[in-house]
């Protein structure tokens, strides 16, 4: 099929799952009229509008294993857990976050390294969550992994506000990269459970976990698009090639970010969109920025002033707004996240009029 045929098909919604692999299969310099088909598609359902992200003292992380992680994952290998906080016991964890909200702040994400099965050991911390929803208005949000019945429970006791759970549906990624020895299976079996609960998923897709490349990204939307069918917001975050002695990683290409995110705009109209925090630098994060934004998304955590100026220049009529918190954070809670005017221009070191 020709990419005009495809561009026809994805636009008349009349489009398989086969349809969608001749997409990522495309050669770059036909992308041009499906970005902005996506971008169109955006326009319609979110208007000129985009939301920045940046979580500051106001919405941290913490991590209730420090530094220490079971599964030590090629791609990771404990180095994001040395940026959060880390909160190993409850004592400690109830005082900071009560500090916190006392200080204006607006949440947190609580996540922490992984156990042998890829979960995150939340359970001992849930009773001192629930008792900081009940005497906070702090926005919690958490990072779970493959937990069990019991968990999800109390997450749903705990009244937390968020469950960002990572959706990973290519084999070797899970046993090579995540060093995890489980069936697929195990991720229906999560997401069933955090359903059956009632709890607010937001679904995270990881771009070029396969050493760089894409491989089954689409998978996983399809794996998202039958278990939650139109979940309010989608993350997707991007791989940042790590220094392995074990495994060659590249550094994923800003058009194959992007078809992703043009994926997910096709299939989820009416879902938001992030590019969150977890992506690479240097001057190529700009140009992921642009692609991302040209794509479909709604949100973006931390983008570069240089992004920014960017869209202003090309669209003159964006609105910009501003939240401190994470990505992940519900509609619902907007107004409480708004960003202070000292700290937007703080962020941007100027004003973008």
């Amino acid at each position: 099929m020709n990419s005009g045929k495809l561009l026809d098909k994805i636009e008349s919604g009349n489009v398989l799952w086969s349809d969608y692999s001749e997409f990522i299969n495309l050669d770059y310099d036909e992308l041009k009229p499906f970005l902005t088909l996506a971008q169109d598609i955006t326009n319609k359902n979110f208007g000129n509008i985009l939301k920045i992200y940046n979580p500051t003292k106001r919405f941290p992380a913490i991590s209730i294993t420090g530094n220490k992680c079971a599964l030590e994952c090629e791609h990771c290998n404990k180095k994001y857990l040395k940026g959060m906080k880390g909160l190993v016991d409850n004592r400690n964890l109830e005082k900071f976050l009560v500090e916190l909200s006392e200080n204006n702040g607006v949440g947190a994400l609580i996540s922490g390294g992984s156990r042998y099965d890829g979960s995150v050991p939340l359970l001992d911390f849930l009773e001192t969550i629930k008792k900081v929803k009940k005497e906070t208005n702090l926005v919690i949000n958490t990072h779970t992994g493959l937990l069990d019945q019991e968990t999800a429970m109390r997450l749903a006791d705990a009244s937390v506000d968020i469950v960002s759970f990572d959706v990973n549906m290519d084999e070797d990624v899970v046993k090579n990269i995540y060093h995890l020895d489980i069936e697929l299976s195990e991720y229906k079996r999560a997401i069933d459970l955090l359903i059956k609960y009632d709890l607010n998923i937001v679904p995270h897709i990881c771009v070029g976990l396969h050493y760089g490349k894409l491989n089954k990204e689409l998978d996983s939307i399809k794996f998202i698009k039958k278990t939650l069918i139109n979940p309010s917001l989608i993350v997707v975050i991007v791989l940042i090639p790590p220094k392995n002695k074990n495994l060659q990683f590249d550094t994923p290409k800003p058009e194959d970010i992007a078809k992703i995110i043009a994926l997910l705009r096709f299939i989820f109209p009416k879902t938001e969109i992030s590019l969150g925090c977890m992506r690479p630098r240097g001057r190529i994060k700009i140009e992921v920025e642009k692609y991302a934004i040209k794509a479909g998304i709604t949100r973006i955590e931390i983008p570069s002033r240089e992004t920014l100026l960017w869209l202003k220049n090309h669209n003159q009529n964006v609105q910009f707004k501003f939240f401190s918190a994470c990505c992940a954070l519900p509609k619902k809670f907007e107004e409480l996240a708004k960003s202070r005017q000292s700290d937007i221009k703080r962020y941007l070191k100027s004003k973008i009029e």
